[in-house]
């Protein structure tokens, strides 16, 4: 249970770096300080507080929010190897320390190559990642997860089609929220300063590069409000008795609501900063939760995928090292039932 709630830390704690990442961007504070690792040739935690002003407060502040990261991404990482005795979850603590590493490196070469554009993506695009990583983390270690959730209602192996909806909308997700960090980085932000409509037409009168990408990533919210509407409306007719189905789904339909409307808040108001930056997080919380709604809705196989991973192997292997690679059921004769 500790090491769960520890994990939902990590991943809170990651997705405030990715609002002050957004800050970063949306104040224009990139090049603030210019060198790396280093603050104007200070060592990170020494650097004084007199001197964070203006963009070097955003910037030497979304610094050391992301080591913090870092560090309890690896602390996390060292407790599932004590702790956890699925090695898969285990993995993925080790995925997470190098994709923040990663992470950390292309924020570093971002400063010292002047923000080009796709390292800049890059950069963000990864920290949508990491933040999969440590919500992933946090769903495998909870108690419900453990419980196979609501295992006396019926089965949701033979859902696919909700599990096929949540797939596809947690993967237009991603790509959307790609598409607005281009739209963000090369400056398109305000390629089309008009909303809902488009220079007071529908399409585009005419096109340059900045404006495509703009108008691309106003048709990828249109189609991700199409999938989560699906995806919630499929579990709200199908599975409305399961909470664990149902709450990240009604989570998932507001924050919908609220990213629309802080998009068009950022055309409207000039992208002001933190208007800009809370839609750039939500964006994210928009991904954490359809990934949730993901994950539980495919638990089923999970559970059967680990039990024929490991099954093959049980004559190879010890009694506790066989037992350890087992997703726990409640129900006897359920694929994943611990033996």
């Amino acid at each position: 249970m500790l090491l769960h709630l520890f994990s939902l830390l990590v991943a809170a704690s990651t997705a405030l770096l990715i609002f002050a990442g957004g800050l970063v961007t949306s104040t224009g504070s990139g090049l603030s300080v210019p060198d790396w690792p280093s603050t104007y040739g200070w060592f990170m935690l020494t650097f004084p507080i007199d001197k964070w002003v203006g963009g070097i407060f955003y910037e030497h502040s979304h610094r050391l929010i992301a080591s913090a990261v870092g560090f309890l991404i690896v602390v996390q990482a060292v407790w599932l190897w004590m702790a956890e005795p699925r090695h898969w979850v285990r993995r993925l603590g080790y995925i997470a320390v190098a994709a923040v590493t990663t992470q950390g490196i292309l924020g570093g070469i971002t400063v010292l190559w002047f923000l080009p554009a796709p390292i800049s993506i890059a950069h963000a695009s990864l920290a949508q990642l990491v933040f999969c990583l440590t919500v992933s983390i946090a769903v495998f270690t909870s108690p419900g997860w453990r419980r196979a959730y609501a295992a006396r209602q019926a089965p949701l192996d033979t859902d696919r089609p909700l599990q096929t909806i949540a797939m596809l909308t947690t993967v237009f997700v991603y790509a959307q929220i790609v598409a607005g960090a281009t739209m963000r980085h090369t400056g398109a932000g305000l390629a089309i300063p008009d909303f809902p409509l488009v220079f007071g037409s529908v399409v585009p009168p005419y096109w340059t590069w900045p404006i495509a990408i703009h108008y691309a990533h106003r048709i990828g919210a249109l189609v991700v409000s199409a999938c989560v509407l699906a995806a919630v409306g499929h579990v709200l007719y199908h599975h409305r008795d399961r909470p664990e189905l149902r709450r990240p789904s009604l989570l998932l339909l507001g924050l919908l609501a609220i990213q629309i409307t802080l998009g068009a808040l950022t055309v409207l108001s000039g992208k002001q900063y933190l208007i800009n930056s809370f839609h750039v997080v939500t964006g994210a919380c928009v991904l954490g939760t359809s990934l949730v709604l993901t994950l539980r809705s495919c638990r089923p196989r999970f559970a059967a995928s680990r039990t024929g991973a490991t099954g093959s192997a049980r004559l190879h292997e010890s009694p506790r090292s066989y037992e350890s690679t087992q997703e726990w059921s409640p129900t006897p004769g359920v694929p994943g039932a611990r033996v």
